[in-house]
């Protein structure tokens, strides 16, 4: 079940972010400009795109992408906690070499069962930029096959190897540094296991993964996101995608525990 929770959690993630991640997608395809206008910044290219492609544009390869969190996130989120405890023979003082070790695991894992998710996420996002030429695929279903009947199973996982080694380090310092906060939160009682607690540790990810000296403080780091880069800056790529994660599943947990207590205290 904290696997489907997990999954989910990244699923409404997706849904939340993906408007503000489109932009991105279109600007690293080399894409400057769309029948004539000019894509410029966020918003200015969200326009555009509901200009000229209509409101859904704003979520082409939705799907793909909520088949890749689903499994993605139900594996490398999913089983962190079980991971960690197996590697710590069951206890709750896990030093951080070990949640270190989880998270490259779980990482790792997700590639290995879900590559192909990952290769049908790419390729139509790659497809949305190309103009004048025929697209390759219609539906992930038909890009799965498509796939498997031109490149064999070898497509499938193509690009495995080095996707692993990527998904292990960005899954341990996403994980690692979410759930240092979150406990460090707890144990100098600075915070309770809740909604802002998971707010704060979920932007912590940003902060901790910002270069050497670019912030002072987590502090620093919301308000120059603000006064620098505007409000949108909260609603870029990972970072936002982040915080309605780990805050939605956090949520979806609690709603879980919650349910079975009631249903243990009925029989």
């Amino acid at each position: 079940m904290v696997g489907m929770n997990a999954g989910s959690a990244a699923c409404i993630a997706d849904l939340v972010t993906f408007p503000w991640i489109q932009p991105k997608f279109r600007r690293e395809g080399g894409v400057g400009s769309y029948q004539g206008h000019p894509l410029q910044g966020v918003f200015g290219t969200i326009s555009t795109m509901i200009r000229t492609e209509g409101p859904r544009s704003l979520y082409n390869g939705l799907v793909a992408g909520l088949q890749r969190q689903m499994c993605f996130a139900s594996i490398r989120i999913g089983f962190y906690d079980n991971v960690k405890n197996f590697y710590s023979g069951g206890t709750d003082t896990a030093n951080i070499g070990i949640r270190i070790l989880a998270g490259c695991t779980t990482g790792a894992m997700a590639v290995s069962f879900a590559q192909p998710t990952d290769v049908v996420k790419v390729r139509f996002q790659a497809q949305v930029n190309l103009t004048g030429v025929a697209r390759r695929y219609t539906g992930t279903m038909q890009a799965y096959k498509h796939i498997f009947n031109h490149e064999g199973i070898r497509g499938l996982w193509k690009g495995c190897l080095p996707n692993i080694t990527r998904n292990a380090l960005v899954n341990c310092t996403e994980l690692v540094t979410y759930d240092l906060i979150k406990r460090g939160g707890h144990s100098y009682n600075l915070l309770s296991d809740n909604l802002p607690c998971h707010f704060a540790s979920a932007f912590g990810t940003r902060y901790m993964n910002s270069p050497p000296g670019q912030y002072k403080s987590a502090i620093n780091c919301a308000w120059t996101m603000a006064t620098k880069e505007g409000p949108t800056a909260f609603y870029k790529g990972l970072g936002s995608w982040n915080v309605v994660m780990f805050v939605s599943f956090e949520q979806l947990k609690r709603v879980m525990m919650v349910g079975k207590q009631k249903m243990e205290d009925k029989s």
